[in-house]
Order: C-alpha cells, then sequence, then structure tokens
C-alpha cells in the first residue's frame, strides 16, 4: 500500500511550485572591484548581504552563485525555523564556558521571534507560522530520551515553557499519532515555505543595491582575491556561505561532509483528514528515533516530511541524481504512515533531495579573520534556517565592527577540523548511518536503548 502512494509522485521540490524565480534581478557583467564578496547564493549570503546593507548602506556588495540563488539546501529544506542547536551543550562548554553556553540557548530562543519580525517588516510572505515543535515518544525507549531531554534542559536552565513532557491524552490533541506514549513540545519553532523566503530576501537585498550574480563558479579565494570562471574579483572582505557545497572549492575539500536528506510531499488533505491527525496549522514534528525525520503541516494542508538515510557518496560527491532515491523515499513514506495510519490512501505528490553541511565535530562555525580578510559562516547540520539567519547577522557585525547578544555566542571564531582522507572518510560516514538505522531497529525489536547509538551520539558531541 505504501508503494501505491509514491507511485504518482513528481520529483520536484514542493516548495519551488509556488515562487516566481523571475521575481529578482541579476547583474551582468560580474566587477573586478568590491568591497564584499559573497560566495554563495543561500540563506547565508542573503542574510549576510541584508544587514551588511541595514548597518553600512554605503558597501558594495556582489553575491556570487554557482548555479541559481537557493539552489540548494535553502530551498529545498524541510522549513523548520527553530531555535535547536544541534551541537549538545556540553560541547558548547568544551569550546567556550557554561555561562556563554546557556546565553546561546536564550539567544536562539529570541531569534526565532526575531526572524518572524523580520520577515514581516521586510514584507516577504513565506508562510512563516510559530506553532512550536512537537516530538513524539512512540516507544517506552523513546519516552527514557524524551524526558532525559527535559531533564537535561531544565539542568541547563530551560523554563518549563521552553520544553515541556507531554503524556499521552495531551500529546495526542497535537498529533494523534499510532502507539503514541506522549512526547515533548517547544514553542520555539516556526514552519516556513524556504523557496518563498529565497526569492522574497534576494529581492530585497537586490532592491538596496546588492549585486546578484548567478551561474559563477569560484574556484578559490585568498587574501580578498576571488578567483572565478568570469574572472578575479578583488575585495575587501570575502565571504565563505557555501554551506553543503562548500567542497566544490579545493582549499576546502575536506572542511564538511555532504550528507543528503530526502523529503517527500502529500496531497492536500482533505479536511476529515486533517481532524484525525489533529496536527495544528504550521505545526513541525519528529520522534525520537536515532535517524532523524521531520515534517511540518504547510500553509495548504499537506504534509511535508523527510529524514536522513540516503548513502553517502565517496568524495564528498553532490550529484542532482542523488536527490531522489526510491528506497529512502519508500522508507520515508513508510514511516509517515506508520505514523498516521488515516494518510495510507493518500497521494504523494513530490519527493526530493539535497544536501546539508556536516562539519567533522558536528559544531557550527562562524568568525571574521580581518587579516585574511575572510569571513564565514556553515555546518549548520541541518537547522540551517534560524542558524542562516544568526550567521548572516553575526557576520554583518563582525565586519562592519558592531556588537551584539551575538557576540558572544559560543561557536563564533571555531573553526572545525578537516574531515579524514578517503577512504576513511566514507567508512566513518557510512557506517555511522547505518549503526543508527541498526539502532533503531535493534530498539524496535528489543526494547532496550542502544549502546552503539549512545557511543556515536557522545563521539560526534550531540550528547
Amino acid at each position: 500500500m505504501t508503494h501505491i502512494g509514491l507511485a504518482d509522485a513528481t520529483p520536484r521540490v514542493l516548495w519551488h511550485d509556488s515562487v516566481n524565480w523571475s521575481a529578482y534581478e541579476r547583474d551582468l557583467p560580474v566587477p573586478t572591484e568590491v568591497d564584499v564578496a559573497i560566495i554563495g547564493g543561500g540563506f547565508t549570503g542573503l542574510w549576510t548581504a541584508l544587514w551588511l546593507k541595514e548597518f553600512q548602506p554605503s558597501l558594495s556588495i556582489a553575491i556570487l552563485e554557482r548555479e541559481h540563488i537557493g539552489f540548494g539546501a535553502s530551498s529545498r529544506n524541510g522549513g523548520w525555523c527553530s531555535a535547536a542547536i544541534p551541537t549538545s551543550m556540553t560541547r558548547l562548554t568544551q569550546i567556550s564556558d557554561a555561562t556563554r553556553a546557556r546565553a546561546a540557548a536564550q539567544v536562539m530562543q529570541s531569534m526565532v521571534r526575531e526572524f518572524g519580525q523580520m520577515v514581516n517588516d521586510l514584507g516577504i510572505d513565506c508562510d512563516f507560522k510559530q506553532s512550536g515543535t512537537f516530538v513524539a515518544a512512540r516507544s517506552p525507549v523513546q519516552e527514557q530520551r524524551a524526558r532525559a531531554e527535559v531533564i537535561d534542559a531544565r539542568q541547563w536552565g530551560a523554563a518549563d515553557s521552553d520544553l515541556q513532557w507531554l503524556p499521552a491524552m495531551s500529546a495526542a490533541r497535537i498529533a494523534a499519532m499510532d502507539q503514541l506514549l506522549g512526547g515533548t513540545f517547544t514553542p520555539h519553532c516556526a514552519s516556513i515555505n524556504p523557496a518563498k523566503l529565497v526569492v522574497g530576501l534576494a529581492a530585497e537585498v537586490h532592491r538596496r543595491g546588492v549585486m546578484i550574480h548567478e551561474e559563477v563558479t569560484v574556484a578559490s579565494h585568498d587574501e580578498g582575491t576571488v578567483r572565478t570562471s568570469r574572472g578575479i574579483i578583488n575585495a575587501q572582505v570575502v565571504v565563505r556561505a557555501t554551506e553543503g557545497y562548500t567542497g566544490s572549492m579545493q582549499q576546502y575539500r575536506r572542511s564538511f561532509a555532504p550528507v543528503f536528506s530526502l523529503m517527500l510531499a502529500t496531497a492536500p488533505l482533505p479536511e476529515h483528514v486533517l481532524d484525525a491527525i489533529a496536527l495544528p496549522p504550521g505545526m513541525t514534528f519528529a520522534d525520537y528515533r536515532h535517524l532523524v525525520i521531520y515534517g511540518q503541516r504547510t500553509a495548504d494542508n499537506r504534509l511535508a516530511f523527510g529524514g536522513r538515510g540516503a548513502p553517502y557518496h565517496f568524495g564528498s560527491r553532490i550529484d542532482a541524481r542523488f536527490d531522489q532515491n526510491s528506497d529512502v523515499h519508500t522508507g520515508l513514506h513508510r514511516i509517515l504512515v506508520g505514523m498516521f495510519p488515516q494518510l495510507r490512501d493518500i497521494a504523494i505528490t513530490h519527493t526530493w533531495g539535497g544536501a546539508l553541511a556536516v562539519p567533522r565535530d558536528w559544531t557550527v562555525s562562524m568568525g571574521f579573520d580581518r587579516a585574511r580578510k575572510y569571513a564565514w559562516s556553515g555546518g549548520y547540520l541541518g537547522d540551517g534556517v534560524a542558524m542562516s539567519f544568526v550567521g548572516g547577522r553575526v557576520l554583518a557585525e563582525l565586519i562592519s565592527g558592531k556588537t551584539s547578544a551575538l557576540s558572544q555566542l559560543p561557536w563564533i571564531g571555531h573553526e572545525s577540523r578537516n574531515w579524514e582522507l578517503e577512504p576513511w572518510r566514507c567508512i566513518g560516514i557510512t557506517g555511522g548511518l547505518k549503526a543508527m538505522t541498526w539502532a533503531d531497529a535493534a530498539e524496535a525489536r528489543t526494547g532496550r536503548p542502544s549502546r552503539i547509538a549512545e557511543v556515536i551520539n557522545r563521539s560526534l558531541g550531540r550528547h
């Protein structure tokens, strides 16, 4: 039955159906000199350009994008604008201190609200709706993890309202999932249509005088010299905002591992199904399995749902063909129908995917080296909607010499070590993905927490 739902799906990004890619202007020719050259036309590059123009309107800024604006994860992601920090609080204290780690959690929560206010002020209709996130516990082992997360959050200073445990009956009012034992809820997450945000930001930065150059390949940069497929550009500052595509420049070949996350979308759900599943409009949802899944109820009443599990490709290769994997998409559909059996006869209309950036130490990194004329932000690990908003503001502040509460974020100035050479990189990443899949299967079979998953999570700094 699950294969029937996928039979007529279009291999296309759902979010792309709702945008006009001609809504922003492009610039030719590529300049030879600018104040700031931004490599990458995704969320990080766009937010950086916007905040720089806010702080210093006279700056000449060029965005250099190899494909088209928002080509990568920025227009393909799950649409969660979340306060979640992918690195554990323990890891953050290791690279800074406990005070800054606690403050970072509060800053990220405020950033979700500020994000919503910003897109509203800019007049960008990206379907922003802060309904929060519900993460289900659908087995006793998952319930243990959920309750432990709430206890850990309290120890780090989170208020009851920041993350709360909901028993089964209360949880079912938010998400009427099968096998539901309870779950956690946080209000600090909004759902968006990411492609609408990309196009809206591109139009806004161009209106403010930022030059947008598409189909420009950057080979390398060094101390303000940017070597591109259309000539050399000299800049006072070069911003690397390439996230999952960072490895396309030889000098960053091992900085991040591109890991693919795949998604699907249902047809718009009829009222009786919406009533049956109980998800409020804009709600984001997941569960406490090890291999990450994520979903949202969209503005047009679909469920957009995705997860990890797609294979890593030797040499950190990225190819459009990797966005489609029938086994992974079928598996995701099986998980979604397992969570909501009410969707059994609902068609799947879209399947797609994209690459996200995974740093070797599982830690976000942002910074500015004035001597090298180099600023960077990336390694968002799938939490890039809010993190790129923060990253763009941080880089603009650092470049402009301004300070705010963001200036003390623990990952500012941090640079992750490189990934191992192949084949060890491939062996390690592939083994980790398989181990998490096995861990979920073992827990379902035995009812006991997986020790191998715990070892992997601790080694990555996720606990």
